[in-house]
């Protein structure tokens, strides 16, 4: 379904994380197998008037290329307040850390606005 925006200002937020980095500490990501799960709770600058659409990628990642690369990167349970962003692997695929983008457009409020509630 499109987003549609009306004639609210819109806001556009982004920012980077660093949702695991476990080469060094020989966390699970690296040498476990299996499903395998990491999220990280993401905060926006400002709330928006209503949940905002919300792009994540992977704008660092370090991973052993001797078995394939399996990943899942997403955002969940977006508010306008944040989001959780989600990296999951499986089977035998070893990571050792992931940096996420993301990016956030929405409306926002407008000094201007009245609250009439």
């Amino acid at each position: 379904m499109m987003k549609k925006f009306l004639t609210h200002p819109i806001g556009i937020d982004q920012g980077e994380t660093v949702l695991f980095s476990e080469f060094a500490d020989g966390g699970d990501m690296w040498t476990g197998e299996g499903p395998r799960e990491r999220r990280a709770a993401i905060r926006f600058n400002e709330a928006f008037r209503a949940a905002p659409v919300v792009q994540v990628s992977v704008s660092l990642w370090d991973v052993d290329t001797s078995s394939a690369l399996r990943a899942e990167l997403l955002a969940e349970n977006i508010t306008p307040q944040g989001f959780d962003a989600v990296f999951r692997t499986w089977s035998d695929t070893r990571i050792a850390r992931i940096r996420v983008a993301w990016t956030a457009t929405g409306e926002v409020s407008h000094p201007d606005d009245w609250d009439i509630s």
